[in-house]
């Protein structure tokens, strides 16, 4: 039988529960304890500083509308300091598999910060001189606080986790893209020579994909600003002073200099997540770029002797339990494998954002867990590929020059000078006879030394324009 001395007694609307000793949660929280032993899987901390964010900014709000007491209100916010600022993590137990409003995760905050706030004032824990739903929750909901915390999370791990990482590896691209600028070397359609491009401009298209994923990730910005708080059970704001909304926002907005507003329509914000849904979407199209560029740069490091082996990949660790020497790109396998979590996780996204019912979506919790799990992923993802990975790459360039120089796609540059039919033969007999294009087209007299000086220059075939040809 448990020790009484670990526990103490709380209440709530269905009766007393014990709840232990040491913790600022109380009986509520403890129901939903029990209640969901789903996944074993918490809120992070992003979610939780949110949470705390919107708790000082309601309470702000009504302190400046004389709805909750000066004092009171006073303790709610420097509690709400400490939640955002991280101190109270481990109070916030409720799995995330639990009542699709997040009612367990909001009662779990207004009871952490209503308990905090009273040991603040000199009361005891427990004691409800502030309470958790008539101060802590005062003109709010669980359907109106949950999504406004959802938007801040998410848009602050926009803002201040997943772009700054990607510029990160946007830079380390470019820099390869510079380094690599004068690296000839074979181009490759449906995996089989195409012709000639540089290392660079290869690099450059990636550093592209990346720029672009940087405009798809900006242009959600907008609508993850907008926050649901003020509407409180339905959308009607019941219970809510008609400047709290805009109030709230600001305070917001002040906390986390991350611009937010109030929702334009408060039944959709609460109804329908469809800001979410659009939002993750971006994030899923970056982590298939991310997945590209990987495992392009595995094939090209592919080797060391028997591969494509045009670069040539970090010793990141030891790559076999078994083969001596042996080095795997580890980290593009990471980011591969980060891209398949991502897309699970916009399956999930896409699907709950959907299931909204009348007047309130039932898969908040699901919906916050997900993206910023995909925020997380993404950002540590890109971050690490560029440091660990991309900025210590190399090119190897004598093996680029010698293979370009095989390669039966430079007959391409032919058709313009003998026709599409003769620089075919040229690249079949070439292939057959284990010679360069460059030697049959000679042996047939189809070019000069001198035309094919020009007609045949892989580097000069990196751009735009007909080679040997006066325009």
């Amino acid at each position: 039988m448990a020790d009484d001395d670990e526990f103490r007694i709380e209440e709530d609307s269905l009766g007393q529960m014990q709840v232990p000793k040491d913790a600022y949660w109380g009986a509520q929280t403890q129901r939903a304890i029990q209640n969901f032993p789903i996944s074993g899987i918490s809120f992070g901390r992003r979610f939780v500083r949110a949470l705390g964010v919107v708790k000082k900014a309601a309470a702000q709000a009504n302190r400046d509308l004389d709805l909750v007491d000066d004092e009171i209100a006073a303790a709610i916010i420097d509690a709400a300091d400490e939640v955002i600022a991280g101190e109270h993590d481990d109070q916030f137990p409720v799995d995330v598999f639990q009542t699709g409003s997040g009612t367990s995760s909001n009662m779990n905050a207004n009871e952490v910060i209503a308990n905090r706030a009273a040991e603040i004032m000199g009361a005891e824990v427990g004691d409800r001189v502030v309470h958790p739903n008539d101060h802590v929750n005062y003109g709010q909901s669980s359907n109106d606080v949950i999504p406004t915390a959802m938007h801040v999370a998410a848009l602050e791990a926009v803002e201040k986790d997943v772009i700054p990482a990607l510029d990160t590896l946007r830079e380390a691209l470019e820099r390869k893209e510079d380094e690599f600028d004068d690296v000839v070397k074979t181009g490759r359609t449906h995996l089989q020579d195409a012709t000639p491009v540089t290392l660079g401009q290869e690099f450059g298209g990636y550093r592209t994909q990346v720029e672009k994923g940087l405009d798809r990730v900006d242009s959600v910005r907008d609508h993850l600003s907008e926050l649901a708080l003020g509407g409180t059970a339905t959308g009607t704001g019941l219970n809510t002073h008609e400047e709290f909304p805009g109030r709230a926002a600001e305070y917001i907005t002040k906390e986390t200099g991350v611009q937010f507003r109030e929702a334009d329509d408060h039944f959709e914000a609460q109804a329908a997540h469809d800001a979410m849904s659009e939002a993750h979407g971006s994030l899923r199209v970056v982590a298939g770029s991310l997945n590209k560029i990987a495992n392009d740069l595995r094939l090209l490091a592919s080797g060391p002797r028997n591969g494509l082996g045009e670069i040539e990949q970090p010793e990141n660790q030891p790559g076999s339990s078994i083969m001596p020497g042996k080095i795997n790109p580890v980290v593009a396998e990471a980011v591969n494998q980060v891209h398949k979590q991502v897309i699970g996780n916009d399956a999930a996204i896409s699907s709950a954002a959907a299931e909204g019912q009348i007047d309130l979506n039932l898969y908040k919790p699901v919906l916050a867990h997900n993206f910023l799990e995909s925020a997380e992923l993404i950002s540590n993802a890109s971050s690490t590929f560029a440091d660990r990975f991309v900025d210590e790459l190399e090119a190897n360039r004598e093996h680029c020059e010698s293979a370009v120089l095989q390669s039966m796609a430079l007959a391409t540059s032919l058709n313009v000078h003998i026709g599409y039919d003769k620089a075919s033969e040229v690249a079949k007999a070439a292939l057959k006879e284990d010679k360069t294009v460059r030697e049959v087209a000679l042996e047939k007299d189809y070019l000069t030394e001198d035309e094919a000086d020009e007609v045949l220059d892989p580097a000069k075939m990196t751009e735009r324009g007909i080679l040997g040809r006066d325009e």
